[in-house]
């Protein structure tokens, strides 16, 4: 299914907001048309942002987010992106109160973690995944965040997270379907998103997770299904696990959110020794000016574990 949005695509939009067009609109790069830019964005440009999974990784205590609020102001991060499972409650009163504790800190807040699930045979299950995304889009909308996660979903025919660890994040499709029917589902529950995405002018960042977006052929097998100004990639930097940078520069043109990983003490399922000065040049040869998130995974305690991150960053991105 094709979703076209009053002439303005994902690609035409790009290179308006690369020209110096005035749009408000986060940018998503094209390898295309870069050669046409006006200019070369240092990646001084980037913004850091801040995970705050970088301080749960889903342990049975939960780190409250205007902790993480008070740690990006403190180490100088201009973003939180939260994970929504790390929520409190839903409730507007706490929401409110998040979005005003990151305003009094300087904070913006830039992105929404959700998860869903769209590969599954059973319609039901779609349709109660297309309608948990456009709660959380009307959330995000709430709270002032310009942008959720999305998932394509996976199979669920590896049942332990350790187990498809060891396999690289790789399953068998359900017995009676193949991957073409997966991804029929999935593009058809995101068709129906997007058309709330626009209502709401919350951007869907696809990300290379598991599941069909896996690989970045997959990944943009559903982005290229849509001309979309409203649907990007969201780059996540570890979750290719083999000869990620190929794979990264393949997806940089599309790409409007980057969270990037760090394995301080190893890596709580694994761990990537990432050049972050080279993923920097690819984001940069596609005139990325966005937020890159630091997703922290690592054993060692978040409280230097992340500030290590920063700082590490910052230099490989020549933020000052």
């Amino acid at each position: 299914m094709m979703l076209m949005l009053k002439n303005m695509n994902r690609r035409s939009f790009c290179k308006a907001a690369t020209l110096g067009t005035a749009v408000s609109f986060p940018q998503i790069g094209n390898s295309a048309e870069k050669s046409t830019s006006a200019t070369t964005v240092s990646s001084s440009q980037i913004k850091l942002g801040l995970s705050t999974y970088s301080y749960w990784h889903f342990k049975p205590i939960k780190v409250a987010i205007e902790h993480v609020i008070d740690q990006a102001a403190e180490l100088q991060v201009s973003g939180v992106d939260i994970l929504q499972r790390q929520l409190e409650n839903e409730e507007s009163a706490y929401l409110q109160k998040l979005k005003r504790h990151a305003f009094l800190n300087g904070i913006d807040l830039i992105a929404l973690s959700v998860h869903q699930d769209f590969v599954s045979p059973d319609k039901t299950s779609r349709d109660e995944n297309v309608q948990r995304t456009k709660h959380y889009m009307d959330l995000a909308h709430s709270m002032g965040i310009p942008c959720i996660r999305l998932n394509s979903g996976r199979w669920g025919t590896t049942r332990s997270f350790d187990k498809l660890m060891e396999n690289k994040g790789i399953e068998p499709p359900l017995p009676g379907y193949t991957e073409n029917d997966g991804f029929k589902w999935c593009i058809d529950a995101i068709a129906e998103c997007l058309i709330y995405a626009e209502k709401t002018g919350v951007v869907l960042a696809l990300e290379n997770h598991w599941g069909l977006t896996r690989t970045p052929e997959g990944l943009l097998r559903i982005l290229n299904a849509f001309d979309s100004p409203w649907l990007c990639a969201l780059m996540d930097t570890g979750n290719f696990l083999e000869d990620p940078y190929p794979k990264l520069e393949m997806i940089a043109p599309e790409v409007g959110f980057v969270q990037a990983k760090t394995y301080y003490g190893g890596g709580e399922w694994y761990s990537l020794d990432l050049d972050y000065e080279r993923i920097g040049k690819i984001l940069k040869n596609v005139n990325y000016r966005g937020y890159v998130s630091i997703e922290f995974e690592g054993k060692e305690p978040a409280e230097t574990g992340v500030p290590k991150s920063v700082a590490h960053l910052k230099k490989s991105f020549g933020i000052a």
